[in-house]
């Protein structure tokens, strides 16, 4: 241990140096936050020579089912439900806006189905009567698809499984799990990165003054380990923790968890992302119309289509039984369905519009978010954090470690000359 006339010495010879410590000690805090945040999320997949051990895939990527399972009980228990999302939309409104995409895929279907059964009399029988089976039918087509509409809000929990949706669109499209975590939690991951400056330079004037009184070759490495371990450790603690509004150092200052804090501006980023990117008019009627209890949506559309034909063929259905039989009859009702239901995804395009304006799901999800308790909240970013954060510490403590060392062969190369 040097003497303080010593350490007066030396700090005047070598005070660009001292004065560079605490610079390194904030540059390691920086980039050993940057390498944590990526390590959070990328890659996408498993990059190395065996899983899960020589290599590495980003932990949410690696844990996107279980990071989907977690945000989706969360808003499926507590933020939305499936009676949330259809008892909005009217089903008049609905029909009035598919009528004309369907008016016209229903003649095509009629045309095609007579042609395929009774070819040669579909040809030769009178035009008006063509034209009035086809009317009739395509009069009574608005009618089942409001029929259906209200068949699917009396039957909702049976034709439609939320949970499943969003589940499936998160474990299939990993970059958006990946979004969703970044962008609801911008401000987290920008205060991650911050701190690592102040910390890092605030340890490195400790450090400065260690390594003048101590001249010790470890004082570096073991300075560097610990800046990027504490500050790692401190800035994931300072997001999710106090999770109230608590005074310290006497009522000096106030802190509440970072993301706690940002309630109001988390909850509105979230929902415009949950309504943007999953739970989307296109999304839920894609997962009604093809989801795993898609047959039983079949089932009532076919029930409803099959009604009409035989209701509407009115004085033309003798004409149909005895031209295609009465078998084969009961085959093109089928066919019909089917064709309908085949055709159904692209008719209902155009009802998306309405459907996401009648649905406000971006405002109805940051409006219940704000509902939930604290701890609720919180899991809606921290898992993220929680899942093998114990490695992303480490990590940045052996990388403080490693630029220690470095830094001291530097500081005595520079003494020494």
């Amino acid at each position: 241990m040097q003497s303080w006339a010593e350490i007066v010495v030396d700090v005047q010879q070598n005070w660009f140096l001292y004065a560079s410590m605490p610079f390194v000690a904030a540059i390691i805090g920086y980039v050993t936050k940057i390498v944590a945040i990526r390590m959070m999320f990328e890659p996408i997949e498993f990059v190395g020579i065996k899983p899960p051990y020589l290599g590495w895939q980003g932990i949410v990527p690696r844990k996107a089912a279980i990071m989907a399972g977690i945000a989706c009980d969360t808003m499926t228990q507590k933020l939305i439900k499936p009676e949330d999302v259809f008892d909005r939309l009217d089903p008049d409104r609905i029909a009035q806006e598919i009528e004309k995409p369907l008016l016209e895929a229903v003649e095509e279907i009629t045309r095609n189905v007579a042609e395929q059964y009774a070819p040669g009399l579909w040809e030769a029988a009178p035009e008006t009567v063509k034209r009035m089976i086809i009317n009739r039918i395509q009069e009574e087509a608005p009618e089942i698809v409001r029929q259906i509409m209200v068949d699917i809000k009396s039957n909702i929990n049976s034709v439609f499984d939320l949970k499943e949706m969003v589940v499936s669109n998160l474990l299939r499209d990993k970059p958006l799990l990946n979004r969703i975590f970044l962008e609801a939690g911008a401000g987290e991951f920008r205060f991650i990165r911050n701190s690592g400056l102040f910390l890092g330079f605030a340890i490195g004037c400790v450090q400065a003054v260690v390594w003048a009184i101590t001249q010790n070759v470890w004082v570096m490495p073991l300075f560097g380990g610990f800046t990027g371990w504490f500050t790692d450790w401190l800035a994931l603690k300072m997001i999710f923790n106090p999770k109230h509004p608590t005074k310290y150092l006497g009522g000096l200052f106030t802190w509440q968890g970072l993301f706690l804090k940002r309630r109001l501006e988390v909850s509105a980023e979230y929902g415009r992302l949950i309504a943007a990117e999953i739970v989307t008019p296109h999304n839920i009627i894609d997962a009604v119309l093809r989801g795993p209890l898609s047959d039983r949506l079949f089932g009532m559309i076919q029930k409803q289509v099959q009604r009409v034909v035989d209701a509407q063929s009115g004085v033309a259905k003798p004409f149909v039984v005895l031209a295609v039989g009465s078998s084969k009859y009961q085959e093109m009702k089928r066919l019909v369905s089917q064709e309908i239901m085949k055709r159904l995804p692209d008719t209902m395009k155009h009802v998306e519009k309405y459907a996401h304006d009648a649905m406000d799901l971006e405002r109805t999800l940051a409006t219940k978010m704000q509902d939930l308790t604290v701890e609720e909240f919180e899991n809606l970013l921290h898992p993220a954090f929680e899942q093998d954060e114990w490695i992303l510490i480490t990590v940045g403590a052996v990388l403080g470690f490693l630029v220690g060392e470095l830094q001291v062969h530097v500081m005595l190369h520079f003494a020494v000359h």
